[in-house]
């Protein structure tokens, strides 16, 4: 084994270098050390790489990258080493050497108003991140998937993987535990919220957009629009469930296609573009009444003009969603497990490369018209 691990390393933005750090030789109690098996591109780390640094822009636990980091929070790794006194997953078994497992992305306190209350983790105010706020230069440095091992803290949730699950679809798992938006306003009353039988657009299938379609199509949507510009990323949302593609243009040209496929108007719109020049179309193609779903603004985007008329005369729902909620990853990974065989998950991950590659594996995710989930895969 060498006493060294090789790692990817953000040192500033646009500088993605491949450095060498220690071996963690020593874990803390309840430390777990992950060898890496795959761990995604998020669209968090393309931000992070070109310098928007600004995440959770207005609350009380903004924060901003703490330069040189390791990037990759969507990971997937085998337990090789326990810190003193073992660990053990969210659902209280015992973890062990050789175990697959899919970590979360966050660490929360476990001492704030909002980790003693019924809220999801991401509302911790003193929420660490992997691959966002750790720097890899403080020891033991492997904060980041983008690595051979990834070092995990003590209270970091992790989930084991179901054996029957491949590793290129459970690397998927964090994405789609974002959709814990659709479970979020499925529970509420009309006019709003979410049923089966609805009718679901999802503007801006990238990567988080296209699992919320294959969400939106397992729980029972009858209609699942997706919309984007792309026409290789339209052919995989039409694969993992959506019913109708439209191909984006201008504003009143997008709507008009969408009410052709829906005539009885929409009840949930899934904004995932990552930009917020599509948030005026996202409100406007909803049914009075409807919901709309926040999930692509993670960092500052910028502002764009919003009439509060509009929502109140409309009786519109606006539901933000600033990430993955912990206690629903088990259940993710039964939901990825029972239907990976009927649904091709895995044609979302479109291009792997290894570490030493990674500048070229960042330089491919930022390509939005042939890529869509890009992988980084230790050893190749």
């Amino acid at each position: 084994m060498s006493d060294t691990v090789l790692a990817a390393t953000l040192v500033a933005p646009f500088d993605l270098r491949v450095q060498r750090y220690p071996y963690p030789s020593r874990l803390e109690p309840g430390a777990v050390l992950l060898r890496m098996l795959a761990s995604g591109i998020c669209g968090t780390d393309k931000h992070t790489y070109r310098g928007e640094t600004e995440q959770y822009v207005g609350t009380e636990h903004a924060s901003s990258t703490p330069f040189p980091i390791i990037q990759g929070h969507e990971n997937v790794g085998v337990v090789v080493d326990l810190g003193p006194g073992g660990a053990t997953a969210f659902d209280g078994t015992p973890l062990a050497v050789g175990d697959r497992v899919v970590p979360a992305p966050n660490r929360a306190c476990g001492r704030c108003r909002f980790c003693t209350d019924d809220f999801p983790y991401y509302f911790c105010r003193e929420l660490e991140n992997y691959g966002n706020s750790l720097t890899s230069a403080t020891a033991p440095h492997l904060f980041g998937g983008w690595s051979e091992h990834l070092y995990l803290l003590p209270g970091t949730p992790v989930f084991k993987v179901p054996a029957e699950l491949p590793t290129e679809v459970a690397v998927l798992t964090e994405l789609f535990a974002v959709t814990h938006s659709l479970d979020l306003v499925a529970r509420m009353p009309r006019p709003g919220g979410y049923r089966p039988g609805d009718t679901v657009v999802v503007v801006g299938v990238g990567p988080v957009g296209v699992v919320h379609v294959a969400k939106a199509a397992l729980t029972g949507a009858t209609r699942v629009i997706a919309i984007d510009r792309f026409p290789a990323r339209l052919a995989i949302a039409a694969a993992l469930g959506a019913t109708g593609v439209v191909t984006a243009s201008d504003d009143a040209e997008t709507a008009a296609r969408v009410r052709d496929l829906a005539p009885d108007g929409v009840d949930v719109v899934v904004d995932a573009t990552g930009h917020p020049t599509s948030f005026p179309l996202a409100l406007g193609l909803l049914r009075d009444g409807g919901t709309l779903v926040e999930v692509g603004a993670f960092v500052d985007l910028g502002t764009v003009p919003i009439n509060p008329a509009d929502v109140l005369g409309r009786n519109l729902t606006i539901v933000g969603v600033a990430g993955e909620d912990s206690r629903v990853y088990d259940a993710t990974l039964q939901m990825l497990a029972e239907h990976h065989q009927r649904v091709p998950f895995d044609r979302a991950v479109t291009h792997r490369f290894p570490i030493e590659q990674a500048d070229e594996a960042m330089q491919t995710a930022l390509r939005a018209d042939d890529a869509m989930k890009v992988v980084i895969v230790p050893g190749g």
